[in-house]
């Protein structure tokens, strides 16, 4: 499944009609989670059946296509399923209850109820809100895929404006030949993530270089009165600039992503439960930032797509243990370089980076030819991860 996204360019009125297709959609949501709530147990059958009833009850919610409302009360399955999940498997914290929402910016579609034209460069909806025509804005093409292969149509709504996602029944694929090359990777808030090889990516921090700019505009909000034109204007200003520092990130984290996994046959990382380093207050706002996550998840999916494994593993301790010896030498955070007893000394990220690919290795079952080192982890030699032989067991 892959998700090509437009801007959608239409006049005013038009985007004030999408604009209560979200809000309907939202409203059938949230009714299908109060229906959930009285009556739980119910399967996701019911929940259509019910919304078939709320749009015989309320003749506004009828514009709203079948096939869309269906859409709405399918995300309040897919919250109470994760919600039992994370109750399962007893994840610490909150287990993420289903809640009512009230500011939605996104409906969606399924197989009806919009309409591409013959081009595919225009989009029309087709249903009782009769929004209109409105003109694809982007550089990927449409043509290459058949308009059966379309099997959802999501209109998002953002501070700069309306796009549309269509997501394409396809499994993207990209054939690369292989590099022999395995890396471990170790992020940091210094660095961006420093690897095996001992280099160093540097931390871009769009949220710090953009703060003052963010204050001023959320200073200009708090001056406006509430309610008025001016406000609204500030608040939208405000908007655009959060949202150009999540799509840097977002850029950055996709780039990087790429240059790894299609530098590399075989790459490690941590497995960092962010959820639990956030709650330091000291560090949050700069964890949040490096977004960690995010670059995890992009590390997944291109090693899918060209084929490449990419594992995580457990972080426990792989900055204090020795990636020579073994040997577990404690250290504080401030403590930059690790010294070891038996003569290592090496920059704290990248002995953590060396440990990461140790185990990750290890945890794959791949054995590496090391021409003349009788360990992988031979401490000082970077370049025999890239050597010739690379065996599964």
């Amino acid at each position: 499944m892959i998700t090509l996204e437009y801007k959608l360019k239409g006049k005013a009125k038009q985007y004030q009609i999408i604009d209560d297709m979200i809000r309907t959609a939202q409203f059938v949501r949230n009714k299908a989670l109060r229906y959930w709530i009285d009556n739980q147990g119910v399967k996701l059958v019911d929940l259509y059946k019910q919304c078939a009833v709320m749009a015989k009850e309320f003749e506004w919610a009828r514009k709203l296509n079948s096939m869309a409302r269906q859409a709405s009360a399918e995300r309040v399955i897919f919250a109470v399923q994760r919600f039992f999940a994370n109750c399962k498997a007893k994840k610490p914290g909150k287990k993420g209850y289903p809640q009512f929402k009230k500011h939605t910016r996104s409906v969606e579609y399924k197989t009806s109820g919009w309409k591409l034209s013959t081009d595919k460069r225009c989009l029309t909806f087709t249903d009782g809100f009769t929004a209109g025509t409105f003109k694809l804005v982007g550089s990927r093409d449409l043509h290459f895929y058949a308009s059966s292969e379309i099997k959802r149509v999501r209109v998002v709504r953002r501070a700069d404006g309306y796009y549309v996602q269509f997501c394409i029944n396809v499994e993207r694929t990209e054939e690369i030949s292989p590099t022999g090359k395995a890396i471990g990777i170790d992020v940091g808030l210094n660095h961006f993530y420093t690897d095996s090889n001992s280099e160093a990516v540097p931390n871009p921090r769009p949220l710090r270089k953009s703060e003052k700019a963010l204050k001023r505009a959320q200073r200009k909000v708090s001056r406006k009165k509430k309610g008025s034109s001016n406000r609204k204007k500030a608040i939208n200003k405000l908007g655009r600039r959060h949202l150009k520092v999540s799509r840097q990130r977002k850029d950055f984290a996709i780039k990087t992503a790429l240059y790894v996994v299609k530098s590399n046959d075989f790459v490690a990382y941590e497995d960092l439960q962010v959820r639990n380093m956030v709650k330091n207050h000291k560090l949050a706002k700069s964890i949040s930032d490096a977004a960690w996550s995010q670059f995890a998840q992009w590390l997944q999916y291109f090693g899918k797509v060209y084929g490449k494994t990419v594992i995580t593993v457990n972080p426990q301790y792989t900055s204090q243990d020795c990636s020579a010896c073994g040997n577990r030498v404690k250290k504080s955070l401030s403590v930059r370089t690790h010294i070891c007893g038996c003569g290592a000394v090496l920059d704290r990220d990248h002995n953590a980076a060396l440990n990461i690919l140790a185990l990750g290795l290890k945890q794959a079952g791949i054995i590496l030819n090391t021409v003349g080192h009788t360990e992988i982890n031979a401490w000082g030699q970077n370049d025999l991860y890239s050597l010739v032989v690379i065996k599964q067991r």
